[in-house]
């Protein structure tokens, strides 16, 4: 299984807080069936920055030690970065990194806000050939409250990725039923853990994929995980729901 999100780089950020800690991230994280994980440190979010080439480095020096420790877990380059004006400024100048050098692009949003400019500078993104995946949409108080905002920009070739937790019912049961609606609408295309540690904010990953499992069938929860490993492929991945699946009662359009 691949997890295209997760703060598991050592006091980087607000994830793992030692070395330590990483260590027993990716322990759990091999128990839950992870054999890869996009190691995504906030950027730009007003309180972290961490540029391109400096997460790039630190996966290098994680990646050795995992390898020390025998841990058989692949870690991966990653970046959330915070929706701001000049990620494409940011991006020519080296300091905006897409998951593993390829096209696809983590964007965070605030919990409360969607900015205007949202629409022009997705657009502006893709003509430089980066595909924008927003992360944890289903945690944003205005996508909760107006969904066509999100249908609006998935249609105009933006991607999303939903957090395993929420679907499990960690941050409530209005957030799990809107991470489900999100399912059910086609808006959304991954999940990953986004695990900041092994205690209130870990994988959750095999019990999201379960409930998946459980109310959308077998086909359901394979498209997730086909989707998360075209991505460190480089290659497209599926935007749209297939027919087999779509059939099913579930499936609707906001």
């Amino acid at each position: 299984m691949i997890d295209l999100h997760c703060h598991i780089l050592p006091a980087i950020d607000d994830g793992a807080r030692d070395l330590s800690e990483s260590i027993k991230m990716a322990q759990k994280a091999v128990e839950q069936g992870i054999d890869t994980i996009v190691a995504t440190p906030h950027h730009l979010n007003s309180r972290y920055e961490n540029p391109k080439q400096t997460i790039i480095e630190r996966v290098r020096e994680l990646n050795k030690v995992l390898l020390e420790e025998k841990i058989d877990l692949n870690v991966l380059p990653g970046q959330e970065t915070r929706i701001h004006g000049e990620m494409i400024e940011g991006f020519d100048v080296g300091e905006i990194l897409p998951i593993d050098d390829t096209q696809y692009l983590l964007v965070e949003f605030s919990s409360s806000h969607v900015p205007r400019y949202t629409e022009k500078l997705f657009y502006d993104l893709q003509m430089k050939g980066l595909i924008p995946v927003i992360v944890h949409p289903e945690r944003n108080q205005e996508i909760i409250e107006r969904p066509e905002i999100l249908y609006q920009l998935v249609k105009k070739g933006a991607l999303t990725q939903i957090t395993a937790a929420s679907i499990c019912g960690d941050f409530g049961k209005k957030i799990k039923s809107f991470s489900l609606q999100l399912i059910e609408a086609n808006l959304t295309h991954f999940i990953a853990s986004d695990a900041h540690n092994t205690g209130n904010r870990t994988f959750k990953m095999r019990e999201a994929f379960g409930v998946v499992q459980e109310k959308y069938g077998n086909d359901m929860a394979f498209l997730f995980k086909e989707n998360a490993a075209l991505v460190i492929e480089g290659s497209h991945v599926y935007k749209e729901v297939p027919e087999r699946i779509k059939k099913k009662k579930f499936f609707k359009i906001f």
